[in-house]
């Protein structure tokens, strides 16, 4: 008998028939004798739409108590979704409880709206589980060291249930989407694109930090962290597909580097829209200037991705970085406010017209080359690159957003990513 977590997406939850049939696809797994605790995202567009009604009524944010607010209202959807599902089992004729973040507890920070997980209890879980109960535990939500309810930020729902899969020391997660697995990219933009039957954690963390919405970044962080054997799957086959069959499906996201075989040079393209520039110009060139500036960043608890510094003239110097573009306006605030007067900037520039676009892949490692192939190819297409950034597998540059999906496009071609996986790790 194996300790089982299925994760389910809001598209997963979108209605009750919808909820009835992860309720019988449950049921299934708990009757194959495994024990079963289930993580459920709010229904689909029920976030969206409680958060729609707080920016109503308080469109210019009122205060600092705004946060904790929004937490107690982002947390209620998660909260019914898993109810729903608890009496949707029950009617399936098993016992099912659902649980709170904290009730479990999850335990938390107190940074509202993004909170980091910091332990799970597991004593009231594992003691309905040993009585025969299916657990039902609320995604993206935990609870502060004063009480308060937090919420972990967009996919938190990924996280909440990989976190709850260590903390069990279950043996699998399986996370239940609306795809039927990681593809190599974004279908939608390349029809070609391929479903890959594995990927290492640390390709899926590379593209998931570079803006593959196929699981949240912080997912995989604590996936690698723990060792949680994680699969992505679809929830949208039929319910009482073989156990067998289903268990292998979707896609395996491994620790195994498999160096022993040929890796193909590239694994996937990832790609985002959800970045912005910054450019803070004519600044001081001398020691401790990116502290300055994006420590003053840093404290305001926005996330920084890209940089770049030009080369100094007259002792002034460029810098630049990137944001999430829901981000740019409170930086740029910050920045006037606090950098330029204590910098004497020139001036700062925002630019929410960009993208990024990764490669990745673990056979960048054995191969020289990649890069300046990448770069030849978006010359090719006359394709401007405005920052570069590279680790050991994976290379990204910031780009015009109108050139993304041509850029995609190319690079999937230039990689061959739409051949069968064996056939590229003999190329």
């Amino acid at each position: 008998m194996a300790l089982i977590v299925h994760k389910y997406g809001g598209t997963s939850m979108g209605s009750t028939e919808r909820i009835r049939n992860v309720a019988k696809r449950v049921a299934k797994w708990h009757r194959a004798g495994h024990q079963m605790v289930v993580v459920p995202s709010a229904m689909s567009g029920e976030t969206n739409r409680l958060l729609g009604l707080a920016k109503e009524l308080a469109p210019a944010k009122p205060g600092a108590a705004y946060g904790r607010e929004l937490d107690q209202l982002g947390a209620t959807g998660e909260q019914a979704s898993s109810a729903l599902l608890a009496i949707a089992l029950q009617a399936e004729g098993l016992e099912a409880i659902s649980f709170s973040g904290w009730q479990v507890p999850i335990k938390t920070d107190s940074s509202y709206t993004k909170a980091r997980i910091e332990s799970i209890e597991d004593v009231r879980v594992k003691a309905e589980l040993d009585a025969g109960k299916v657990v039902i535990i609320t995604g993206f939500q935990g609870v502060d060291p004063l009480g308060n309810v937090t919420t972990l930020g967009r996919g938190g729902s990924d996280t909440s249930a990989v976190a709850v899969a260590a903390a069990l020391k279950a043996d699998e997660c399986l996370i239940y989407t609306d795809v039927d697995g990681v593809y190599t990219t974004d279908p939608r933009v390349v029809p070609q694109a391929r479903r890959m039957e594995r990927v290492s954690f640390e390709e899926m963390l590379e593209m998931a930090s570079m803006g593959s919405k196929v699981l949240q970044i912080r997912s995989v962080e604590f996936a690698g962290k723990y060792r949680v054997p994680m699969r992505v799957l679809s929830s949208f086959t039929p319910w009482d597909i073989d156990l067998n069959e289903e268990a292998r499906s979707g896609t395996l996201i491994t620790f195994e580097d498999n160096e022993d075989m040929e890796q193909a040079v590239v694994s996937g393209i990832a790609f985002n829209r959800d970045e912005a520039k910054v450019s803070v110009l004519g600044v001081p060139d001398t020691p401790g200037i990116a502290y300055q500036i994006l420590g003053a960043v840093a404290d305001a608890n926005i996330e920084v991705d890209v940089i770049i510094q030009n080369v100094s003239k007259d002792g002034k110097t460029d810098f630049s970085f990137t944001v999430n573009r829901n981000d740019l306006a409170k930086t740029l605030d910050l920045l006037q406010e606090q950098v330029v007067p204590k910098l004497g900037a020139t001036e700062v520039l925002g630019d929410a017209k960009i993208c990024k676009v990764s490669i990745v892949g673990i056979g960048m490692r054995s191969h020289v080359g990649v890069a300046s192939r990448m770069f030849r190819c978006l010359s090719n297409d006359n394709i401007n690159i405005q920052m570069i950034s590279t680790s050991e597998i994976k290379t990204s540059v910031v780009i015009d957003e109108k050139y993304m999906e041509l850029a995609v496009r190319a690079l999937h071609r230039e990689f061959d990513l739409d051949q069968p996986q064996d056939s590229l790790a003999k190329a």
